[in-house]
């Protein structure tokens, strides 16, 4: 695995000429392809922890909501059985309200060999929490989308059972989104915390997270394990994680509850990814319904009012991309982060958003192109307090790579598709199957032998 390198310090990276040995098409592109895949699939064995892939072996020891969706999509090429049941246990855990936490904790560990552990959760003292230690908040539902990508992977009559069995899981977690979670009345989910978006630190969050009070002093009740196993200056500051605990404490008082929360609750937004992927979910489920001998309608109702919302709620016209919208204030957050290229991956998204994201995506900011120079950012690369090395402000990750290269694909834009997709393998080539990547030089960060790096990149290599 390549290491982390301070920024600038290494030279771009800069995928070789296109053609067959770019594509995989040639004997040297097919060497490259089943290296790649012989890393993946020892990454991803060697994760495996009886019912269930964590994400990695140093830096996150449980099952985790997101990843457990991406990596069986992952799997479902070379492990059906267990892509289904990472789902299966994942939503063993589901709440009575419908909720899939965020994080399901291996009672297997040690009390306090993780920080935020099941005892900082005290989830079980929630309505409707289930029996396993779960946290209380949750993250982007991916899951629906990646239930019919496993199935459509590897279709067998056990594949039809598993949709039988998870698809009314797949509706209650939707309708707790777009009920309980609908704060503002627009016909959008909101987040209560930055993790709930997936992208922690992003710099979308800071605006909101400033009104959050906070005192660094906070976290010496606590020990942080993500310094311990990644260098600090790649990581959330102390600072955010102060205002983390606070947004969890908050949450926590109330039992997690979402009633009144507009009132009560310091931090609300409107996230552009995680309502793209609730449209999105809605496709999937009018998709699996049809197997599962459902009405598909409705879902496919729902999707058209979610990509309506989203236009309404979260599209700027003067920035020509969309943003996160804090509940609190009103108003549009105007950082330029990935999160607003993310609604490329419904296929309802109007003509005029998709030209607009598509020139946002194309632009200096995010580079993307038909050879890419860098590998796609999570942060607008010309903006002052763009962050090279630091987890969500800046680097580049496998997942946000991921879903933009099927948006593309939905949007018939096959030649900005291959390019971002022979930039996410370079980027493994170079630095293995690392958390996430310099945006620059292409070094690896984070956690190495991380899980859904290894699954997305088996699902792109499966799409040549």
């Amino acid at each position: 695995m390549t290491a982390a390198v301070p920024g600038g310090a290494a030279a771009s990276l800069r995928p070789g000429p296109t053609g067959p040995a770019a594509t995989g098409s040639g004997p040297t592109g097919a060497e490259r392809a089943a290296r790649l895949r012989r890393l993946a699939l020892t990454t991803l064995d060697a994760n495996w922890e009886h019912d269930h892939t964590v994400p990695s072996r140093t830096l996150y020891p449980h099952q985790w909501s997101w990843d457990s969706a991406f990596i069986a999509v992952g799997l479902a090429h070379v492990r059906p059985d267990r892509a289904w049941r990472e789902l299966r246990t994942l939503f063993a855990a589901q709440w009575a309200d419908g909720r899939v936490p965020h994080i399901v904790f291996n009672p297997a560990l040690r009390v306090g060999s993780y920080f935020p552990g099941p005892e900082f959760w005290d989830a079980g003292r929630a309505d409707g929490a289930p029996a396993r230690a779960t946290s209380g908040i949750v993250q982007p539902p991916v899951h629906a989308p990646a239930a019919w990508l496993v199935h459509r992977r590897a279709p067998s009559e056990a594949s039809v059972a598993a949709l039988h069995r998870l698809y009314p899981r797949l509706v209650a977690q939707q309708r707790y989104l777009t009920g309980r979670r609908d704060v503002g009345g627009g016909g959008l989910a909101c987040i209560v915390h930055p993790w709930e978006s997936g992208l922690d630190n992003s710099p979308a969050w800071d605006a909101p997270l400033a009104a959050v009070p906070a005192d660094v002093a906070v976290m010496r009740a606590y020990r942080r394990h993500d310094t311990a196993h990644a260098d600090a200056a790649h990581r959330p500051t102390d600072l955010d994680y102060a205002r983390y605990v606070t947004l969890v404490d908050a949450y926590r008082a109330g039992r997690y509850r979402d009633e009144g929360l507009l009132g009560r609750h310091p931090f609300l937004v409107e996230c552009p990814l995680v309502n793209a992927v609730l449209g999105m979910s809605e496709h999937a489920l009018a998709r699996i319904a049809t197997v599962v001998g459902a009405d598909p309608g409705p879902h496919r109702d729902r999707a058209t009012r979610i990509t309506e919302a989203l236009v309404t709620r979260l599209w700027d016209p003067a920035t020509g991309t969309f943003h996160p919208r804090d509940l609190r204030t009103g108003r549009l957050i105007p950082a330029r982060t990935v999160l607003g290229l993310m609604p490329l991956i419904l296929p309802d998204l109007p003509p005029r958003q998709v030209q607009s994201v598509l020139a946002e995506a194309c632009s200096p900011r995010f580079g993307l192109a038909a050879r890419m120079d860098r590998p796609l950012p999570t942060h607008d690369r010309t903006a002052p307090d763009f962050e090279p090395l630091r987890y969500w402000r800046g680097p580049s990750w496998i997942n946000t790579t991921w879903m933009l290269w099927r948006g593309l694909l939905t949007h018939h834009r096959p030649d900005l598709a291959a390019g971002l997709r022979e930039s996410l393998f370079a980027l493994v080539d170079r630095g293995g199957c690392h958390e996430y990547f310099h945006p620059d030089t292409g070094a690896g960060l984070g956690s190495p032998a991380f899980s859904w790096t290894a699954a997305l990149l088996l699902d792109a290599l499966a799409d040549g």
